[in-house]
This record gives C-alpha cells, structure tokens and sequence, in this order.
C-alpha cells in the first residue's frame, strides 16, 4: 500500500510549519488567506487528509455524537434520525446511533460512550429512568440531552415540543366538533420521559365537565401494540358505552388502533369512532389513515440540540410549540 501522506509531509512541499497545515484545516483558525491556499494546493496533489483521530487527541474533541434508540418501531424515528443526522453532519459533527435493547442498555451505552470520549449524548427513546441514568454520570462525562420528551433528570436538559399547548390543541378542536366521550391510549410508562400527554388531557377534558376517560394501554409504542389494545377495549364495553373519540399518544399506536376498528369491527372511523394521533409521521396523511394528527417542530428542536452541543447556546430545557394537522379521522 502506498504511503499516506502526513502534514509534515505537506509543510515540507509547501515551505510552511506543520502548524500552518493543521491551522489551515481549522475551520476559524488564525492563517493568511495565501498561506491557506498554499497548503491547500499541496494538499490535493498529496492527496492529504487530516487524521482525525489525532487530532481528537490533541483537542480532546471527537466531533462524534452518540444517539441513543430504544424504540425502532416507531416509523416517527426514521425521519427524526434523517433530520438529526444532517444537522450534525452539517456541523462538522458524526451520529453513533446505539441501538438500546434487552441485551445493550442505557447504563452500558453512557458507559460506552464515555470509553469512547464521545462528545455529548442525545437520547432519543422512551425506556431510559432518572435513578438509572442517575448512577453512571461520571465526572467529566460527556453532556446529556434529551430529544423530544420531557426529562426530568437534573442537569439533563430537554429540548422538545410543548406537550400542553399541543394537547389542549388537540383536544379543542375535538371538543368544538361535538366529541363528548373521550378516551385515550397511552404508550408504555416511563419516569424520565413521562410525556405528560395523558396529565394534559384528563385536565381539558375535566375543566370541560367530564371526568370519565376510559384509558387504554399498550405496552409498546407499535402498531401491533395499538392495535391490541384497542381489540381488547371494544371486547370488553358494550357498543353504547364505548368512546366516541380516541387520542393515541402517537401516530403508530393510532394506526395500529384504527386497523381494528375497522377491519376487526366492522366499524367507521370517524362516524363510530373518531382517531387522533401525535407526530404526523409519513403515513399519517396516507388515504388509507388521513389522520388528525399534531406535528413536533423537529428541524426547531434539532437545531437547538445542536446548537447546545457546540456552545453557541446555554444548556437549558426548551419547550417549543407545533401545529395541529386536521384530516378526516377526527
């Protein structure tokens, strides 16, 4: 294999110091625009690249942002994780997706990340707990964040989209078309995530006369899941005592909860029984759904994630308004 070429190899060509070479490929570094050039012009004719690895060394920087999973089922990830992704790699900076699962938890992932002098941690998932997370943070350790959800982890901020506003939305619009027998189907419990959708929605509803709200629960955020959930419900209440409305923590739950409805039941969505969800993810405006939905302002809350992981903005939990996507299941 041929020799790669290094910097000192590019100071020697180009008559500069080898601080020069590594200046140039600085982005803001302090060098003469015919320095640059220079160095530049050498550089492609050597066909030199800068070892990144060394240069994490030197700077103690990485410029790799560890990205914590746990729940893939949810289609909603795909387009967040796109999204993320450019903006990191916009900025210079590289995505360690980790997969959270039974075998590979949160514990192990920080600890990972902290081996591996990762910059800054975004989690991304549902299942992680403030007593957990709690025990691994190291001294020095690698800033925390918290992607759209709520955290309530000290000195963990939460950038996210703001759960009240949303759901009052959400539920004014249903109260205005006439819904008076609301229910609610609420993904997995956690602490540290807690959503705070259901709290929002049992306080409209209540400040609205009616306290009665049946809640349904589905043990993972998946269509399947949703969809169980929702069979087991119209088993167990006669026709006349069911919801005439159901609001779906998010979008995949609803679809998974709309599919039995329908195909299971024999029933109409919205005439029999009325379906929202939450994120307005790709399917959500398909025919076969056309759901209510409520859109996060996910290039918003990206982009302040990332701007707290570069020091252009203070540490601090941000809350951020979406909007409210009306369609013909509600």
């Amino acid at each position: 294999m041929a020799k790669r070429a290094t910097a000192r190899d590019v100071a020697e060509q180009a008559g500069v110091s080898k601080w020069t070479v590594i200046r140039a490929f600085t982005p803001g570094a302090s060098i003469t625009e015919s320095s640059r050039a220079k160095v530049m012009a050498v550089a492609e004719k050597l066909n030199y690249r800068p070892n990144l690895l060394a240069r994490s060394l030197a700077t103690n920087l990485t410029h790799q942002v560890a990205v914590l999973v746990d729940d893939f089922e949810n289609p909603y990830k795909l387009s967040f994780l796109e999204r993320l992704t450019l903006e990191l790699q916009s900025e210079g900076l590289v995505a360690v997706l980790i997969n959270i699962n039974e075998h590979f938890d949160h514990v192990h992932a920080l600890l990972n990340a902290d081996q591996r002098q990762l910059d800054a941690v975004i989690m991304c998932g549902t299942a992680f707990r403030t007593e957990m997370l709690q025990d691994v943070r190291l001294d020095g350790a690698a800033p925390m964040f918290v992607l759209a959800r709520d955290s309530q982890i000290p000195g963990v901020p939460a950038i996210n989209c703001d759960t009240t506003l949303a759901i009052k939305d959400l539920c004014r619009h249903l109260h205005e078309k006439g819904y008076r027998r609301p229910g609610f189907m609420a993904g997995p419990k956690t602490l540290s995530t807690a959503l705070g959708r259901r709290r929002a929605f049992k306080a409209f509803w209540k400040a609205h006369g009616i306290t009665e709200m049946p809640e349904l629960a589905a043990h993972h955020y998946s269509a399947a899941s949703g969809a169980e959930a929702v069979r087991r419900y119209l088993n167990e209440v006669s026709p006349a005592g069911r919801v005439d409305v159901l609001l779906c923590e998010n979008d995949v739950l609803a679809f998974g909860a709309m599919d039995v409805i329908r195909s299971e039941f024999g029933l109409k969505v919205p005439a029999d029984i009325a379906v929202a969800g939450f994120d307005n993810t790709l399917f959500a405006a398909a025919p076969a759904y056309d759901l209510t939905t409520y859109e996060q302002p996910v290039e918003a809350m990206v982009k302040a994630a990332v701007a707290m992981i570069l020091g252009r903005e203070p540490k601090k939990t941000v809350t951020m308004p979406g909007r409210l996507v009306v369609r013909g299941s509600a």
